[in-house]
C-alpha cells in the first residue's frame, strides 16, 4: 500500500530523504512522498521475465533496461520507479553514479491492487507528458493483459493497444515483441 506523507516538500527535500533512506523507496508527486510497498512473486516474476528478455534484446545496443531500483524523473516535481525503464540516451548511464533516469523512452508498470488506481489516475497522465517517453505499459496481475500507451507519430496523441492470452505484444519504441505466454512465464496468473 502507498503511504502519502502530510506535509508538503520541495524536490530537493524530497531527493535528500530518498537517498538517504536504506528500507524504503519513495516517489515523489508535486510536493508528496509516497512509500513504496513490497510486491508478490507473480509481480517480481513478471518483471524480471521482461527485463531479462528485453536486456537480451538490447545487448551491447544503444538502449539500455533498469529496474524498479532506478529513480526516473518524468517532470520537475515528479519522481517514480517504474517496474521496468528503457533509455536510450548515453546520458542516463554513462556518467558514473548516476541515481536519476532523465530520458526514459520506455516505463512499464506491473499492476498491483494497491498501486492500480494510482498507476493509471496519477502517474500515467505524467509518463505521458514527459517528451522523451514514446511508451507506457499496464501489465495485469489478476489475468493476464498487457496494455500499451503508444504515443503517436504527431507526438499529440496517445494510442492505446491491449494484448491478451495466445497473443504477441509489440513494443514499438524499442522494437521489441514477446508473447504474453512469456511474459507470464512461471506465474500462476490465468489467462481470464
Amino acid at each position: 500500500m502507498a503511504v502519502q506523507r502530510e506535509h508538503w516538500i520541495s524536490p530537493e527535500e524530497y531527493l535528500e530523504i530518498d537517498r538517504a533512506s536504506l528500507d524504503v523507496k519513495y516517489e515523489y508527486i508535486d510536493g508528496h512522498m509516497y512509500a513504496m510497498s513490497g510486491g508478490t512473486i507473480d509481480h517480481a516474476q513478471i518483471a524480471m521475465n521482461l527485463i531479462r528478455a528485453l536486456a537480451d534484446h538490447f545487448q551491447a545496443g544503444s538502449c539500455r533496461v533498469f529496474s524498479s531500483d532506478v529513480r526516473v524523473q518524468v517532470a520537475e516535481k515528479k519522481y517514480f520507479y517504474p517496474d521496468i525503464t528503457v533509455s536510450c540516451n548515453p546520458e542516463d548511464w554513462q556518467q558514473g553514479k548516476i541515481d536519476i533516469i532523465r530520458f526514459p523512452r520506455l516505463a512499464i508498470e506491473v499492476l498491483s491492487p494497491s498501486t492500480e488506481a494510482r498507476d493509471r489516475r496519477k502517474k500515467a497522465p505524467s509518463y505521458q507528458a514527459c517528451p522523451t517517453i514514446q511508451e507506457y505499459v499496464l501489465i495485469n496481475t489478476q489475468y493476464q493483459m498487457v496494455e500499451i500507451f503508444r504515443r503517436h507519430a504527431d507526438g499529440n496523441m496517445w494510442l492505446y493497444h491491449q494484448y491478451g492470452p495466445g497473443q504477441v505484444a509489440e513494443l514499438a519504441s524499442v522494437k521489441f515483441t514477446i508473447p504474453l505466454g512469456d511474459i507470464y512465464r512461471l506465474t500462476d496468473i490465468p489467462e481470464e
